[in-house]
């Protein structure tokens, strides 16, 4: 029988699990709520019991393992909003279940590596993956490779300063993720529209709404203002787009296209990215070969 490799995507609204042959067809697959206030550990032990079951007896010849944040042996830096995150083992805790080689990783640079192997940044060099959603990143590739950077944390455009005044990263702000991301999206909105609003309905909303389209446009403009600075320093071929906005695709690749041409002395292709759904899932199995 084949081989089989076991994915896990830990977010932080949900856990993706999959199973897929060595070629990265996902064969297999299962979505957890990650119940993020009942803390870090059940996340983690829930989740190997669903991989479990989804392999049915077989075991794995590899786990490949995502998360936001950097994941450190001893610990997740720039975690997500779960409750004890920061202080996983995760490696540890996966590789106490599986007896097979693990590798870990930051879901949004998995993703990218998934869409540079199998997606649309195929034969792209440089090639930028863009995720946009409740956080805002991106992966870096050069020759089909990941940058991580010093740290581990290249791409982390999130924590791009948006005006004189931000203090940044020690101030315990993330300001491009809070005015573009999905989260400071909905709370603006909220506050504008007189009623609850996620980011989602906003999008949808400004198809017909005077106040919601200005809100989108202008988040939308302080966005392609940081991914054209980007494009001008790496010059990559393709930038693809994915993450939790990608419905709203539609509104947001013509903006950032429009931008790229106007300000950028080789503008890439800029192109939605093939794994909409799952780009952490297929990125955490791309991580096993």
């Amino acid at each position: 029988m084949s081989e089989l490799v076991l994915g896990i995507d830990f977010g932080g609204t949900k856990v993706a699990i999959g199973v897929a042959d060595r070629a990265g067809s996902l064969l297999r697959q299962v979505r957890l709520d990650t119940e993020a206030a009942l803390g870090a550990e059940q996340v983690v032990s829930r989740a190997l019991t669903a991989a479990r079951d989804l392999l049915d007896g077989r075991e794995p010849a590899a786990v490949g393992v995502v998360s936001p944040g950097i994941v450190l042996p001893e610990e997740i830096l720039l975690a997500p909003n779960v409750p004890g995150w920061q202080h996983l083992r995760l490696r540890e805790l996966v590789a106490a279940e599986f007896g097979a080689p693990i590798a870990v990783g930051t879901d949004v640079k998995a993703a990218g590596l998934a869409e540079a192997r199998w997606g649309a940044l195929v034969d792209a060099d440089p090639a930028v993956f863009l995720s946009l959603g409740t956080g805002v990143a991106a992966a870096i590739l050069v020759g089909g490779r990941v940058l991580t950077g010093a740290n581990g944390a290249a791409g982390e455009i999130g924590y791009n300063l948006v005006g004189d005044g931000d203090e940044g990263f020690a101030a315990g702000a993330a300001p491009l993720e809070e005015t573009v991301g999905g989260r400071g999206l909905g709370l603006r909105a909220s506050a504008a529209l007189g009623r609850p609003v996620t980011a989602a309905e906003l999008f949808a909303l400004a198809r017909r709404d005077p106040a919601a389209k200005e809100l989108v446009s202008r988040a939308l403009d302080e966005l392609s203002l940081h991914v054209a600075n980007l494009a001008i320093a790496l010059d990559p071929r393709r930038v693809a787009v994915g993450g939790g906005f990608a419905g709203s695709n539609d509104v947001i690749l013509p903006a950032l296209r429009q931008r790229l041409a106007q300000a950028v002395p080789f503008p890439p292709d800029v192109v939605a990215a093939r794994f909409a759904d799952d780009g952490a899932l297929r990125g955490a199995i791309a991580l096993t070969g």
